[in-house]
């Protein structure tokens, strides 16, 4: 992935390129602060039973507590990036451990569904902020691919680990793994903020860190764009909601994105920046991984079920099952986002079309269980190469200083497939 810096009117600007490798946050750290969320997040895949008995409910209302996890990473990934531009590292991360904190304490006490949900999506706002910080201190291809590596290796060992921690323990613990970043949260603090040196503005005696100055993605000298950040929320909540109440959702979305786009016209630079939505690269390479992103969490959510009911397989052996060939996807995806660099784009594009058609395809088609292993495979192959190619592709349409700004957006559209995905799969194998 392209350099992702810090902005200028950022509190922690990153060191110059002379002496930036010194001083940088050692990658290590970084994966720690950014990839437990990946864990927190598919903790539930295989647990979701016990969730529902727990609190009350049947098994697909139990789901709400995924979509909302990833409702709240979808929204919060770009407000996060926008106060990173703003308030700095420090702000952004303590702000996202409190919210961590706060959203696990809810959750390990909750009884009912509504306030479990409320904590989860504080967990999952707290998580972006990480996420957006680890990627904006990352500044190399090689430290971004140590976080996207964690992401595909803990995101695939999430739900046997949540099955594993809810056997000894309870769910509720299996839901707090995200918390364990917060280990990394002091070294990152500690050797980002003294380490960097600071700024100054062209043509005058202060420094940019000490603000004052405008930056074109929006700095401390421009005006919040609070409207157009609201009206991008009630959008995307609008969309998580389409695959559960299609005709109101479907009719709020288009009268929300109506005002969006009206808000966007008069404000151009605003929140969402139109000359990023006039770039075709950018918008297709976002709903291109929007839509891989959809169909990889049904089949996360839905292969354990359909697993479940064709063979006599304990949940241990779906888990481990699964395990392996979500880490052989992981793999796969490594080694394709990596030889992508040699290889033109649309042979690229035509793999990850064709390994995102299979899956969904071998799922419904395939006659002997077992193989619905190979549908994760492909799944996870298809999405995690699919996000770091098609990331690429995007930040480097964007303009330089709309990059931070675009990679926030294009975390949205993926994100909301986290959303989509659970919501499907309860329609499809669990009764609605």
């Amino acid at each position: 992935m392209p350099e992702l810096a810090l902005p200028p009117a950022a509190r922690t600007p990153p060191p110059p390129a002379s002496t930036q490798e010194t001083r940088q946050v050692p990658a290590a750290w970084l994966a720690l602060l950014a990839t437990p969320v990946a864990a927190s997040a598919n903790g539930p895949v295989l647990i979701l039973p016990d969730m529902a008995d727990s609190l009350g409910v049947r098994t697909a209302t139990a789901t709400w507590l995924v979509t909302v996890f990833a409702w709240a990473m979808a929204v919060g990934t770009p407000l996060m990036a926008g106060l990173l531009r703003r308030r700095g590292l420090d702000g952004t991360l303590r702000l996202s451990a409190v919210l961590i904190v706060a959203g696990t304490a809810v959750v390990a006490v909750a009884p009912w569904l509504p306030l479990a949900m409320a904590g989860r999506a504080a967990q999952a706002a707290g998580g972006a902020g990480l996420i957006t910080a680890a990627m904006s201190l990352a500044g190399s291809v090689r430290r971004m691919g140590v976080i996207t590596a964690g992401f595909g290796t803990l995101g695939a060992a999430g739900p046997l680990l949540g099955s594993a921690i809810a056997d000894v323990a309870s769910w509720r613990v299996s839901l707090a793994v995200g918390a364990v970043a917060l280990l990394a949260l002091p070294a990152v603090l500690r050797r980002a903020t003294p380490s960097a040196p600071r700024q100054r503005a062209p043509g005058s005696g202060q420094s940019a860190s000490e603000g004052g100055q405008s930056t074109p993605g929006g700095g401390r000298g421009t005006p919040f764009d609070g409207r157009g950040a609201a009206l991008l929320v009630l959008v995307a909540t609008a969309l998580v909601l389409v695959p559960r109440y299609p005709l109101p959702a479907v009719a709020a979305s288009s009268a929300l994105a109506a005002l969006l786009a009206l808000h966007i016209r008069s404000r151009p630079t605003g929140f969402v920046p139109a000359s990023l939505l006039r770039t075709r690269t950018f918008v297709l390479s976002a709903l291109l991984a929007c839509a891989l992103a959809t169909s990889y969490f049904t089949l996360l959510f839905t292969v354990p079920q359909l697993l479940g009911d064709r063979t006599g397989w304990s949940t241990s052996t779906i888990g481990t099952g699964q395990l392996v060939a979500l880490l052989a996807g992981s793999a796969l995806s490594m080694v394709l986002a990596a030889a992508s660099a040699r290889m033109s784009r649309p042979r690229v594009l035509t793999i990850l079309l064709t390994a995102g058609a299979l899956a969904p395809l071998t799922a419904v088609l395939t006659p002997w269980a077992p193989l619905l292993l190979l549908v994760a495979t492909l799944a996870v192959l298809a999405t995690s190469a699919g996000q770091a190619t098609l990331a690429v592709y995007a930040t480097q349409a964007a303009p330089t200083a709309l990059r931070p700004t675009a990679i926030g957006l294009f975390n949205l559209c993926y994100q909301l497939g986290g959303a989509f995905g659970p919501a499907i799969a309860a329609l499809i194998t669990l009764g609605g």
